[in-house]
């Protein structure tokens, strides 16, 4: 499959190298040769209605023992992780915050925010000892600008949660159903998340085919002097 003839370049939204051409089925890829995200170009991505439309279509509960199942692939290997009382952020929560209602009945304290259902900006004022996003950083167009804001506003020693399906090889995307949805913008790959880790000075826990956890060092590693 040939690139398409008015660019095989575009910038990569997460580290800001030059992203190569990809794949093309209803859109374009690119993917980065530095970070190893695959994202979809900007002119190919839904405005904000049409995206909000999809995202109404949803039919999750969140006192459904199957959504909770599937959300428990993030929560139970977070609650291992932290104390008995924290206080967190579920971002991206979506008209069905089921993850939260998880958590608080195992004792902790979560506040929402996701822009169409929960918009409180206030969230990004305050600093929490975890951090939520499950089935959210594929819908990012400015992954850098989200996922840097969301590491700010965790405490030293907290936790960030991801959940999101994985890249793994250029041939298995042309098949991959999850990049079929087209609010499903940027696809991260381990390698991603080591990337990510490294710039963050993180711990990264690898869980499974779609869960990471990222933990944020005590103390900020001191810079190197010239």
């Amino acid at each position: 499959m040939k690139p398409p003839s008015d660019t095989s370049s575009a910038p990569c939204p997460l580290c800001g190298a030059s992203a190569h051409w990809y794949y093309r089925d209803r859109r374009d890829y690119f993917h980065c040769p530095v970070c190893d995200l695959v994202h979809v170009p900007a002119n190919c991505q839904l405005d904000s209605a049409a995206e909000r439309s999809i995202y109404d279509l949803h039919q999750n509960v969140a006192e459904d023992p199957g959504y909770q199942k599937f959300l428990s692939r993030l929560t139970e290997p977070l609650k291992e992780r932290l104390g008995t009382s924290g206080v967190g952020l579920d971002f991206g929560c979506g008209p069905a915050p089921a993850l939260a209602l998880m958590l608080e009945q195992a004792g902790h304290q979560v506040c929402l925010h996701d822009i169409y259902y929960y918009p409180n900006p206030e969230v990004f004022d305050r600093q929490w000892d975890f951090i939520t996003a499950t089935e959210v950083v594929e819908h990012l167009s400015q992954p850098t600008l989200e996922l840097d804001r969301l590491w700010r506003c965790l405490k030293p020693g907290g936790w960030l949660g991801i959940m999101t399906k994985r890249v793994t090889s250029q041939e298995a995307f042309a098949s991959w159903h999850y990049k079929n949805d087209l609010t499903h913008i940027s696809f991260f790959s381990s390698a991603t998340f080591h990337w990510l880790a490294e710039k963050w000075a993180a711990k990264l826990d690898i869980i499974g085919a779609d869960v990471v956890l990222l933990q944020k060092p005590e103390r900020q590693p001191l810079a190197v002097n010239d």
